[in-house]
């Protein structure tokens, strides 16, 4: 029986060190094909590329193959992956590991969440995975737990099964100059923790536990539907 073929991307980029970790670990399980932006692409949400070409380079890593690396969005790169790429269908994609929790309404930006939420709509089981810290990060427990949530292992109190929280960052835009004295804006915030239930993702994570939130891409608000059948909108 063949291995299981898992598709690794990312939105950290192909030479991210979250990437790498995941990697290694994802090839004691299964025959792994790498295909990632070539660069940094965080907080892009779901976009994907319709005005210019995708161009794909091989890339090698640590002296050996190490996979493809696109000049686009995490979504392309699981689309042209799976259309082009690859000789067959892949029976996982695993996202990550992100360097920074995607938590709260960070879910709904996140590249590496929509990377995910791409294999799915293309009817691929996948996993988004994140790393809690920009400090110091220590991705191997991360990558040993099925490629999942994690913080540093000596701390982790256990693995609980979450919902997504209405955490989310304080934006705030500094005002600068350029050498030119033309004035431009740089976006900065802060992660605010305000969870008020029991089990938010951003809550447990903050408590020291894995967190592991099933997500889909259906919006539909369906308490809303009977609300709105109520309105008599018909002309």
């Amino acid at each position: 029986m063949a291995k299981p073929l898992i598709l690794l991307t990312n939105d950290d980029g192909i030479y991210a060190q979250g990437i790498l970790a995941a990697w290694q670990e994802l090839r004691k399980i299964g025959e792994v094909e790498v295909v990632a932006p070539d660069a940094e692409r965080s907080a892009v949400g779901h976009a994907i590329t319709l005005l210019l070409p995708l161009r794909t380079k091989e890339v090698v890593r640590r002296n050996v193959r190490f996979g493809y690396a696109v000049n686009g969005m995490p979504a392309d790169c699981v689309k042209i992956a799976v259309k082009a790429i690859l000789a067959r269908k892949p029976d996982l994609v695993v996202s990550g590991i992100n360097l920074g929790s995607n938590t709260g309404t960070n879910v709904i930006y996140s590249g590496t969440v929509s990377a995910a939420t791409e294999a799915r709509i293309l009817g691929i089981p996948s996993i988004a995975v994140s790393l809690a810290t920009f400090t110091n990060p220590d991705f191997s427990y991360a990558a040993r737990f099925t490629r999942k949530l994690a913080l540093a292992e000596e701390k982790i109190k256990g693995v609980a099964i979450t919902r997504q929280g209405d955490s989310r960052v304080e934006e705030r835009f500094e005002k600068r100059t350029d050498p030119r004295n033309q004035t431009y804006y740089w976006l900065d915030g802060t992660f605010k923790l305000q969870e008020l239930t029991e089990h938010a993702d951003a809550a447990m994570v903050s408590d020291g536990y894995v967190s592991i939130t099933p997500v889909q891409y259906d919006l539909t608000a369906y308490p809303a539907i009977d609300l709105l059948e109520h309105w008599k909108l018909q002309p």
